[in-house]
């Protein structure tokens, strides 16, 4: 067909689901990362069933055409970004919570459902969804499966792999695929579910999950909040609460750049120059004892103006301050948000190295940190000239932040560390992922991909 035919032919079959809306098919050329395709797509599908879902991808990968599954666009690297000639699928409307089962903890949902939705609905009950990257509020469950998105929580909860325990996936060939099970065990054959769990739309498209969810902590939850002399202080007292097999629910570091941004942009008065801050939670039965004895650990770190408090409100006064952090570097200039992980007894050289790079290159590179598990996120700055960049621009990064880019993700692999560890690769990655996999990994992992998607029609361009 040619690309009027295969419109004449997604029409003939899903109506007024099929735009070529110049407005719509602008949006999705981007994402959070600031990213924007070059090419724009042929039409957006808005899919109202998995129906709708198994009818585009067949009729566009019958003619080669490329399919690019979309949630709400939450993503920091590329993935969900429209390709020359694509049909586009928008997974949003997918958003009914099939099932909760409380009996055996577990919900069924489709892709399109808010995390924070699920949570909602489980509150009522006892329970919640434990997942919670910072875009929880926006993102949908669905594309949180696909960058396998982790969080604040996810130190002690763990990631979104660790929530998934069954998937239904429509193929390159527009089949249904049901992957996984309903029980807490269960090793028949491959971990197909793992494998569809991060793969970021290459393999197929996810349109249910089979999640657990957890009853809510029994017990109040405690917050501490302590300054450090220096960023690379900050990391090895986080590396100590580690090491003395303390497991707070969340453990947050900010560096001095990224607490002073905060404080611009909420009018609150500046810390002391140099003053890195960390962030803990606990949780559960014996979040007061846990937090009492983290709280000797950071102080034996050199902590400085440790407080605690077990007051709801306060808390929760904290964690917005810490997820105020990438609207205040959005106020200083443009940014590029990366992701990068290390071992978390690696956590202090790895700051180090990034305040080194960031002076080698005259650059600002605010980061903050989910120091439970290893994982930063460097901020790079980029001055404006003029006007803040209009939404849906393109973000022009210069040469010398990407060659500053490129020393930190050597020196990520170099401590034992990994490019990602919740973003996921999509378009920003990909020069570095051979670094780290090696050429034959590399390899191996696009002959799996070529057994799901033959023909190349999944999401092509993006990690690979």
């Amino acid at each position: 067909m040619t690309p009027a035919e295969l419109l004449g032919a997604l029409r003939a079959e899903l109506g007024d689901r099929v735009t070529t809306d110049a407005a719509t098919l602008e949006q999705v050329r981007s994402d959070k990362s600031g990213w924007r395709s070059e090419e724009g797509a042929l039409c957006v599908v808005t899919a109202e069933s998995v129906a709708d879902v198994q009818t585009a991808v067949r009729l566009a990968a019958s003619e080669g055409v490329a399919i690019v599954p979309r949630g709400t666009g939450t993503g920091l690297a590329g993935g969900a970004t429209s390709t020359e000639g694509s049909v586009v699928l928008a997974l949003d409307r997918l958003d009914r919570i099939v099932e909760i089962s409380l009996d055996d903890e577990l919900a069924v949902v489709q892709a399109g459902v808010i995390n924070q939705h699920l949570s909602d609905a489980l509150l009522p009950h006892g329970y919640v969804y434990s997942p919670d990257p910072a875009s929880k509020a926006i993102s949908t469950i669905g594309g949180n499966i696909a960058t396998n998105a982790g969080g604040l929580l996810c130190a002690k909860y763990g990631v979104t792999r660790e929530a998934v325990l069954g998937l239904t996936v429509v193929l390159a060939d527009g089949s249904l695929l049901h992957t996984g099970r309903r029980t807490v065990k269960g090793v028949t054959g491959y971990d197909l579910t793992a494998l569809f769990t991060g793969s970021e739309g290459t393999l197929g498209v996810i349109v249910e999950a089979t999640v657990r969810i957890r009853p809510l902590p029994a017990g109040p939850v405690v917050t501490l909040g302590a300054f450090f002399g220096s960023v690379t202080e900050a990391a090895a007292a986080c590396a100590a609460v580690t090491a003395a097999r303390l497991r707070p629910a969340v453990m947050e570091l900010m560096d001095a750049a990224a607490v002073a941004a905060v404080n611009r942009l909420l009018g609150r008065p500046s810390a002391a120059a140099g003053a890195a801050y960390v962030l803990v939670q606990t949780d559960g039965a014996g979040a007061e004892i846990e937090a009492a004895e983290i709280a000797t650990v950071l102080g034996a770190a050199g902590a400085l103006g440790l407080r605690s408090t077990a007051d709801a409100a306060e808390g929760e006064a904290e964690l917005a301050f810490r997820r105020s952090f990438h609207a205040a570097l959005e106020a200083d200039g443009d940014v590029l948000v990366e992701d990068v992980c290390v071992p978390r007894s690696r956590l202090a050289e790895m700051f180090a190295a990034i305040e080194r790079i960031g002076a080698a290159y005259g650059l600002s590179i605010p980061t903050v940190s989910h120091a439970g598990d290893g994982n930063l996120h460097p901020n790079f700055v980029i001055p404006r000239e003029g006007a803040a960049r209009p939404s849906g621009a393109p973000l022009e990064v210069p040469d010398h932040v990407w060659a500053a880019a490129d020393e930190l993700f050597e020196t990520c692999v170099a401590l034992g560390g990994t490019l990602t560890g919740e973003h996921g690769v999509g378009l920003l990655k990909k020069r570095w992922l051979e670094g780290e996999l090696g050429a034959e990994q590399l390899e191996l992992q696009k002959r799996v991909k070529a057994v799901f998607d033959p023909r190349g029609v999944m999401n092509p361009g993006k990690v690979y």
